[in-house]
This record gives C-alpha cells, structure tokens and sequence, in this order.
C-alpha cells in the first residue's frame, strides 16, 4: 500500500498516518527480527517490569499506609448499653488493625507477581516451542477476533421501515424464441464476466482479464473494496444467476470493510457502492446490504463539512479530510459529481428515519436555485470554499451529465411529487436546447459544449445517455412538448448509433467531431477508445420500452456482437483503444460498469417490459434500480426526512 499524497489541512500539509493492511505485513520473513526474539524481548521487558514492581513496592515500617485508592472500612459497631444484640451504626476500624490489614495486602500482592511472573514465563516457553506457522496464525486469529469485535460496534440495528411495494423483480421472459436466445446470449456473456472476475480479480475493485489478475483505479484509493463485487448484484439478481450473487452477498457480508485508510472519490463510491448496495437490498431484503450502506454512507458526510457545504470531490474514509481534484478548475467541486447524491442520499434517509442525508442534498439544491446562470446554464464547476462558478464551460457529457439526469429522476422517484426539481430540469433542459442542441450539415443532431463563450461541435459517448433521458422526461413535459421530446431522444439516438456504425469494429468512440466533413466521427487518437460504455445501450433501451420501435432492439443486438467479438478475450472483457483499426490492441481491463450497466441494459432490451417497469422503479447514473417511493404504499410520507 502506498502512501496517500499530503493533504491540505487548515493551511498546513500534514502526512496521513498510514493505518491500512500494510501495517498487519501477512509475511512476517519481511521483518528483520524473528517473532522469537521479539517474543524475548517482550518477555524481558515484562520481566523487570514485574521485578521493579516487586522491589519498590512501599515499605510499612514507612509508611503508616498501603494506599489502593480505598476508603477507610466502615465496621459494624455493637451497642453494649443494649446486650450487645442491636447495631447502633458505624465505626471506623482502629489504626493497628488498618496498619495489619495493609501488611497482609502487601504479602498478597507480592504472592501475586510472584505467580504471574512464573506463569507469564510457563507461557512464553510454550510459545517458544511452536512453529513460524503456528505463531503466524495465532497473531491472524487475534487479529480477526479484533475485527470482528469492530463490526459488533458499527452494526448498529436499523429502524424497521417497511419495503415500498416491489413489482416486477424476475422473470421478464419474452415469449419470442429469438429474443429469448439473445437474452440468453447476453446472460452467457455476464457469467463469462463474472466467472474470470471471480477466478482472477474476486475481491479487487476490478480485473485485468488478459494479464489476469486484480485491477484498481484511483477513484477507488488504495484498498481492496470489491467493487466488481457491489456493481454487479443487481444484474446478477435480475438475471436469475442467484449462487453467484449469493458468492457476492458472502464476501461483501465477510469482507467489505470502510475503516480503511483510503481516498475515494465521493461520487463513484456513491453511485457504484451505496448505489448497488441498496438496489441489492430492495431486490433480495438482505439487511446487511443496507447495514453496509449506512456504514459507508456516514463516511461521506464528512466531505460535506466545507464553508458552502457542496462537498469535496474526494474524503478519507479513515480521517475525513477531504480535498478536490488537482486538476478542476480552481480548486472547484464538478457538477456531476456534487450534483448527482441525491436518490441515493434519499433513500438513506427514508430507511433510517435520519434527516441528515436529505438535507446534505437539498441544501445543495438551494444554494444552486440562488446563483445566477450564464445563458441559463450551469457551469460545470463551482467553488466549494466561496460558493462561485469556476470556468464557464457546461456540457451534458462529462462533467455535468448526470447532474440532469437526477434533477429529472428526483421527480420521478418521488412519484411526481417533488415539483421543484422537475422545474429545475425543464429550465435546464429549454437553456440547453437553445445553446447546446444542433444539427449537422449532414442532418445529424448533436449536443456540443460550451466553452469560453462558444460552443465546440463535439460530443462525447457518454453525452448519449441524453436520448434515453430526453425521452423519459418527456411525460409531463412543459407545454405538452412530450411528442417533441420523444422526437428529440429518437434524434440522439440515431446519431449514437451512427458514432458506432460509422467505425470499423462498430463500436462507438469515446468522442466524435461535427467539423466541415467529419460528422460523428473520432479525429483525434486519444479519442477513438472504447471502453465497455453503456451510455448508447442505454438509451436503446430506453427509446425501446417508450415506442417498442424494432430497430432499438436491432441496435442493441449489433452492439453485443461487436463487444463478444472484439472484446471478449478468455480471462473476461476488455476495452480497445482504437474503434477505427481491424486489429485493435486491448487495455485490458474490465470494467465494473460493464457488468452494472452495459450487460444490464442489453438484457432489459431483450426482456418484457414487465421486468423493473419504469413506473415502479428509478435507475441510478449507475443502472442501480432504486423504488419509486409511491407515498400511499410506504411510510414515507410520516418521515419527517422527507417531509
């Protein structure tokens, strides 16, 4: 493990202690001494620590008193005016009887150290006896009784909340032989994923499946939390594969610990960890996916304690410092990032009756409602210590998208109640259809960004998730305009699916331009990856279940061959870094949202629409489903959280 970079605290710089695994070394050969001699020299210490308490300790014919911090003793005393039979209260006992008393207590002392030095002795031969192995077990074993002692503390019982009504859970199955065997195609390819991930990475963040072994990230810090593991139960659920996601269940039961000292970014953790946690817990009524959810979830707050309370990008789990990304503009928290809390953070309160989550999130909301918009955009940074924008750059893709997305979805998971977001979303999204919305020379239309006053003509893989949300926002829409939302989510993703058609492997660039003569096409080389991104997917997925239009379904189908073909490798699935060449090379690397999200949506395109019907249930920016919380069917309504 390495050590964290300093970190800013109050003006100073001050080095983290380093507290995770490498301080408990599993091959002890790394230490210079061998556990024997240490062994002797605790024994040796303890020795003249018995031996100095023996020879010092006070002398009676000192002192009048051995002093153990007791009282003097109260002994019955007898009325002899009354024969001697009654009480008549309290005396305190003479002096030589006391001096006496202490002089026995100084024997019994001495008799003790005696016996608990000949036994500590008895016991460090017997110790010395046995085996580098059988030493090395005992240190574990008490190591485990420690962490275990630790769990007692932090799983704390919950408030019993009863279950929002649950529909559409399993099943899903389409009675059309071909889409059946596609489903099941896409369900093969899930188990491939997770097998190898299970062989080769079980208990990283992430697998490299060519080199095969275990992969992280820094978003995930420095510690192995699983969160292949975390992102996939869901898929693993709703797919039927339930021993691998009982495997899931156990480890993360076992395992998952958030006492580490390790820097996460505080939105992936949110929407990867609390996200699938809880969209675990709804879907099989574990408790512990909710105990841990909770656990990791009062991690976090910590990043909330800044001047504004827009929180920082990034918090130690072990500490609670946090600090932003070097690179953000000036020192800024990122729209998406701080923008993109609040599902989760809402049913964290509704499940445990605690406010604190909800109001972390809608204070963000009130101070955004204040600040002035240029052009009615919101810029993608903001100052977490001043509460000022950052540079004027606004976009839909990185960096913003899914800051829409939620404002749209908190709407939707309040069963339509929450008003004030679902105006925050239309107003954002009329500002961004004026500035941020064209159409190519070629009749494509595309959402560029704007930057330093003008709009670049780029859009970015993960900018097409907007089709599905354009389309889903379209029901209850301003000015009956859902016939022209539908319309415009139809538009997107036919230009998604150009970026993917138009490239040699046909699969979609991570960025394509609308210059001159290039339309929906990568330009530059660090653009023409592809990474197992589900943005595309999804929004077939959603235009699917809103027209049941065949070609979505056709799409869909094209993108899971390319993936098996190009992607697909023995140890898993990889990424490639060029879309364009006939012989791309991997980064070898599997993606934990390839198996939250991409696999997810291939198979909900591919199921009736009865499996996870969008009138019961809210996808997260991670394909986590959480309920919708249908105020007539829970109790919600009797929170004071949420009221």
């Amino acid at each position: 493990m390495t050590t964290p970079a300093l970190l800013p605290l109050s003006g100073r710089r001050l080095p983290p202690l380093n507290l995770g695994a490498s301080a408990f070394p599993h091959h002890r050969a790394t230490l210079r001494l061998s556990e024997k001699f240490i062994l002797l020299l605790i024994l040796s210490a303890f020795i003249t620590l018995c031996f100095g308490a023996f020879f010092f300790l006070p002398d009676s014919s000192k002192h009048k008193r051995f002093d153990l911090g007791l009282e003097d003793v109260l002994i019955p005393h007898v009325d002899t005016s009354k024969g001697g039979k009654n009480l008549g209260g309290f005396l305190i006992h003479g002096q030589g009887h006391d001096e006496h008393r202490h002089r026995e207590e100084e024997e019994r002392l001495r008799n003790k150290i005696r016996a608990d030095h000949e036994k500590a002795l008895e016991e460090a031969k017997e110790k010395l006896k046995k085996s580098r192995d059988e030493i090395q077990a005992e240190i574990q074993t008490e190591k485990n009784k420690v962490v275990q002692e630790l769990k007692k503390k932090d799983s704390k019982p919950l408030p019993p909340v009863p279950l929002p009504n649950l529909i559409g859970i399993n099943s899903g199955e389409p009675a059309d032989l071909d889409i059946r065997e596609k489903r099941n195609k896409i369900k093969e390819m899930m188990k491939h994923a997770w097998d190898n991930y299970r062989q080769y990475g079980w208990g990283h963040n992430e697998l490299k499946p060519i080199a095969r072994k275990g992969h992280s990230t820094n978003i995930f810090g420095n510690s192995q939390m699983g969160a292949t593991i975390v992102d996939a139960l869901d898929t693993l659920y709703i797919m039927g594969l339930h021993d691998e996601f009982r495997e899931g269940q156990e480890w993360i039961d076992k395992n998952l610990d958030f006492s580490v000292n390790s820097e996460v970014s505080v939105f992936e953790v949110n929407i990867r960890f609390i996200g699938g946690l809880l969209a675990a817990y709804y879907l099989s009524g574990q408790e512990v996916f909710k105990i841990k959810a909770v656990q990791l979830a009062g991690k976090l707050l910590p990043a909330f304690n800044t001047p504004t309370g827009i929180p920082w990008a990034m918090v130690n789990l072990k500490s609670g410092v946090g600090r932003n990304w070097g690179w953000a503009s000036a020192g800024s928290s990122i729209l998406a990032e701080f923008g993109t809390l609040h599902m989760e953070f809402v049913h964290l309160s509704y499940l445990t009756g605690d406010p604190v989550y909800y109001n972390k999130v809608m204070h963000i909301r009130k101070l955004l409602q204040k600040m002035d918009r240029p052009n009615g955009l919101y810029p993608n940074y903001l100052n977490p210590r001043t509460g000022r924008w950052g540079q004027h750059h606004t976009s839909v893709g990185g960096l913003g998208d899914s800051f829409y997305e939620y404002l749209l979805k908190a709407w939707l998971m309040s069963d339509k109640m929450d008003t004030e977001a679902r105006k925050m979303y239309d107003d954002a999204i009329e500002a961004i259809e004026k500035h941020l919305i064209r159409k190519s020379n070629g009749g494509l239309t595309f959402i560029g960004e704007w930057k330093n006053g003008h709009l670049e003509r780029k859009m970015g893989h993960l900018t097409c998730f907007a089709g599905g949300m354009f389309a889903l926002g379209a029901d209850g829409s301003r000015d009956d305009k859902a016939g022209h939302y539908l319309q415009l989510g139809a538009e997107i993703a036919h230009t998604c699916h150009e970026s993917y058609d138009r490239t040699t492997l046909k699969l979609g660039p991570e960025a394509f331009k609308f210059d001159g003569g290039v339309e929906a096409v990568a330009v530059r080389q660090n653009e023409k990856y592809y990474i197992l991104r589900p943005e595309v997917i999804e929004t077939y997925w959603y235009m699917w279940r809103f027209t049941h239009d065949p070609k979505y379904r056709l799409w869909g189908w094209e993108a899971t061959q390319a993936i098996d073909k190009y992607c697909r490798v023995s140890g898993g699935f990889s990424g490639v870094k060029d879309v364009y060449s006939s012989s791309p090379t991997y980064d070898d690397v599997q993606q934990s949202f390839f198996l939250a999200e991409t696999l997810k949506y291939l198979y909900l395109l591919f199921s009736n629409d009865d499996l996870l019907p969008l009138d019961n249930w809210v996808f997260n920016t991670e394909a986590h489903p959480l309920p919708v919380l249908h105020l007539a069917n829970t109790t919600l309504s009797g929170n004071p959280a949420y009221r």
